[in-house]
């Protein structure tokens, strides 16, 4: 018999990887051009060319021996070092490759920092909406999901809640920026109040608590928005990343943990992540894919074709009467849904072939997330089904976009 928790990871599994299979099942009764899946965020955009590049480059150059060995566990010295100085070229900060920890993607790297540094009965706190599985992540610790409620004007993070929520017990604060499922980028005075506050609890209890920066989404930025880098903010911050979506690597699962030296004992931190990569079964990231992406430091997705559907997706829902903010990063689209059970919105738009995810998977019941990582003709042929949709919830009636 399985364990007490497994039953209810299992109870409780992701709804958008249910809706991805759902999509599957769609498309092999009605064809694939005629299902408009906008549950998974699956990077439509190739890997840069670079990445191909770099592959053949390291096939064919080579070691096989040593490229396809163990290395230490927080990955290879040289990969490190190259990701430090790109981080510090762009960003002014100081790290080396001792700060760096090459991870399993971006849920690798919160797993085993949350593994590293909670206690059974310590707080994470998170800002709805969020990714959901986080509870998943912080649940497999014995930790405590403290959830803020969220702003559903802005989806700032709601600062007065936060503040009244932190208490001894908080270890960590987790935020994700651009943010999955909204497409908000947190502002830099949200970010200083943020650290503001922080520092001041910190002071108050007499404990450590560390932001842990979530980034997969840190290159999907529009219109010139900046995302502010947390460790210039906050000294108790924990950067971690994923190449998934900057260079459309999602099957790669290769990311990794920034852990600056200003860390409240950060020779222990770094040590003991090293230990949980390890423990955790990771053992080391994934060694041709470490290598890979240590050649394409600076390579760049095409942000323009998500640029696109953006445009094409937010501008096409708001003349029908669909209610949204403008997603200022990442690929997806946060829809406030017609009726306030947003499932019964999900599943009239699955009798259109359309598949979007529910609102309360991300802790914001009445919304729903529609990720436009697609082709934009996937968006052009599924307007006729959504303009369905406003018509049987009596939507249909024009707004500026």
């Amino acid at each position: 018999m399985i364990s007490e928790k497994m039953k209810g990871y299992v109870a409780n599994s992701s709804v958008i990887r249910a809706m991805f299979e759902e999509g599957k099942r769609l498309a092999s009764i009605y064809g694939a051009d005629q299902v408009y899946d906008f549950s998974l965020g699956n990077p439509n955009v190739a890997a840069p060319e670079e990445v191909k590049q770099a592959v053949m480059e390291l096939i064919t150059d080579e070691d096989p021996v040593a490229l396809h060995g163990y290395m230490s566990n927080s990955g290879y010295e040289d990969v490190r070092e190259t990701i430090a100085q790109s981080l510090n070229s762009r960003f002014g900060t100081s790290f080396g490759q001792k700060n760096i920890l090459m991870t399993v993607g971006a849920a690798g790297g919160l797993n085993v920092i949350l593994k590293t540094l909670l206690n059974p009965g310590d707080e994470v706190v998170a800002f709805a909406p969020f990714f959901g599985e986080y509870r998943s992540y912080v649940g497999n610790y014995d930790g405590v999901l403290v959830v803020i409620s969220p702003n559903t004007e802005t989806f700032q993070p709601n600062l007065k809640e936060f503040e009244e929520k932190l208490t001894p017990r908080t270890k960590a604060v987790i935020v994700n920026s651009p943010n999955n499922p909204t497409g908000v980028i947190y502002s830099e005075d949200t970010i200083r109040d943020m650290a503001g506050i922080l520092n001041r609890k910190q002071k108050e209890f007499g404990t450590d608590i560390y932001l842990i920066s979530d980034e997969p989404y840190r290159e999907l930025a529009y219109d010139g928005a900046e995302v502010p880098y947390l460790t210039k903010y906050y000294d108790n911050t924990i950067v971690g990343y994923s190449y998934s979506k900057s260079l459309s690597l999602p099957g790669e699962r290769i990311g990794y943990l920034v852990m600056p030296d200003e860390l409240a004992d950060a020779e222990d931190i770094i040590a003991a992540a090293s230990v949980a990569n390890r423990i955790l079964g990771f053992v080391n990231a994934p060694s041709l894919i470490q290598k890979v992406v240590a050649k394409c430091v600076d390579a760049k997705t095409d942000v323009a074709y998500y640029d696109r559907n953006r445009e094409a997706l937010y501008g096409g829902l708001r003349k029908l009467g669909f209610s949204c903010i403008k997603p200022e990063g990442a690929f997806y689209l946060f829809v406030k849904s017609p009726v306030a059970d947003e499932k019964i919105f999900c599943d009239a738009a699955k009798k259109h072939n359309i598949l979007v995810v529910p609102g309360t998977t991300f802790a914001c019941p009445g919304f729903v997330r529609i990720a436009y990582c697609v082709s934009y003709e996937t968006i052009l042929n599924s307007m006729p089904g959504f303009e369905a949709l406003a018509g049987e919830f009596g939507l249909i009636k024009p707004q500026e976009a």
